[in-house]
């Protein structure tokens, strides 16, 4: 199993370069940056420059306010000077954040987001493989590209793509068309069991395709820390990430699974009249446990394939500021020993 850390330092590149470089002496595999307060490609930018081993994730790209091609030359552009080292992570995003945040119409997510990677790759190909240019979709055409704008061949593997998901629809698009799948934070084991795994496996039937080459990532919160009580301070963190997505009808179906739908009204009603501060305390004990993994440095590694073991193949949490590397290394070392049904990426220029 892979292990990918984070940091909360996205607005600091310095910092930032810090915490990849710490990261990288722990022993994870990936750092990944999300899409929050800063932009997350400069951000995976400034991990890749910083460090020699780890890959930088974006975790995610929100992809429909960008074009394709601007995509796809700051995403080979990282990936050419990391030597290889990145992955593109990708999403939707809810409608709301699309319209009203980045004023970008909403039409069809499914099929756009599946054009969207196909297009990504068209590009790439053209470059390193000197294929015309011609993709024609219904939602993106990429036509055009003369010898000027053309990059020198990378002569690696193409940028490896990763789809964020939560609904059963586009959790079969990305197991039929991604390199990896994203599960969301906010993600029960029954969840997991009960709506992701079939839906992958009906995404992976209807392209032919084996799970070996698909990379599952995530679904779900791991809390981690020397003792009980940092574990617990930790989880605290946890319910209230839980009030948030819980007050978000595109996770519904989640809280749903479960009979929460009350409490999921409840929490929406909250959030609408400006209670975010109160919300947190509105969530059961009981519901937070359903969303993660909480255990101690030494209980980590048996919990976290307990709970992900068989369906995810790439986890990922941190480790409190002050932790000696070596102590992380050992962790992550008992982690990489769980067994993974990933084991490599179809090689998309062949």
């Amino acid at each position: 199993m892979r292990i990918d850390t984070f940091s909360s330092e996205n607005n600091d590149w310095a910092k930032l370069a810090e915490a990849g470089r710490r990261a990288e002496a722990c022993g994870f595999d990936g750092f990944a940056v999300p899409e929050i307060t800063a932009d997350p490609l400069l951000n995976a930018a400034m991990v890749a420059r910083a460090t020699e081993r780890i890959q930088a994730r974006t975790a995610i790209v929100v992809a429909f306010p960008r074009s394709p091609m601007v995509l796809a030359e700051q995403a080979w552009s990282i990936q050419v000077n990391s030597k290889g080292r990145f992955a593109l992570g990708l999403g939707t995003q809810v409608r709301a954040h699309n319209e009203r945040r980045f004023s970008t119409p909403w039409k069809a997510p499914r099929s756009r987001m599946v054009e969207y990677v196909e297009a990504l790759r068209a590009i790439w190909r053209c470059w390193e493989l000197g294929e015309r240019l011609d993709y024609r979709g219904e939602h993106y055409q990429l036509t055009l590209m003369t010898p000027e704008f053309t990059p020198p061949k990378s002569n690696l593997s193409m940028v490896p793509i990763y789809l964020a998901a939560v609904r059963p629809k586009m959790i079969e698009s990305a197991a039929a068309v991604a390199d990896g799948l994203r599960l969301h934070f906010f993600c029960t084991k029954k969840y997991l069991q009960e709506v992701i795994w079939p839906a992958i496996e009906r995404g992976l039937d209807s392209v032919g395709r084996p799970r070996s080459e698909l990379e599952v990532c995530g679904g779900g919160f791991i809390m981690t820390g020397p003792d009980e009580a940092t574990v617990m301070k930790n989880r605290e963190w946890v319910r209230y990430r839980v009030a948030f997505y819980g007050s978000t009808p595109a996770y519904l179906p989640v809280m749903s699974l479960h009979g929460w739908d009350d409490l999921a009204s409840k929490l929406n009603h909250m959030s609408k009249t400006g209670q975010w501060k109160q919300m947190a305390a509105e969530v059961p004990d009981e519901v937070v446990d359903e969303f993660g993994v909480f255990a101690t440095y030494d209980e980590l590694p048996k919990a976290i394939e307990a709970r992900f073991g068989g369906i995810s193949d790439t986890v990922e949490f941190g480790f409190e500021p002050d932790t000696d590397p070596e102590l992380a290394r050992d962790v992550i070392a008992r982690v990489h020993g769980i067994e993974s049904r990933f084991e490599k990426a179809a090689d998309r220029y062949a």
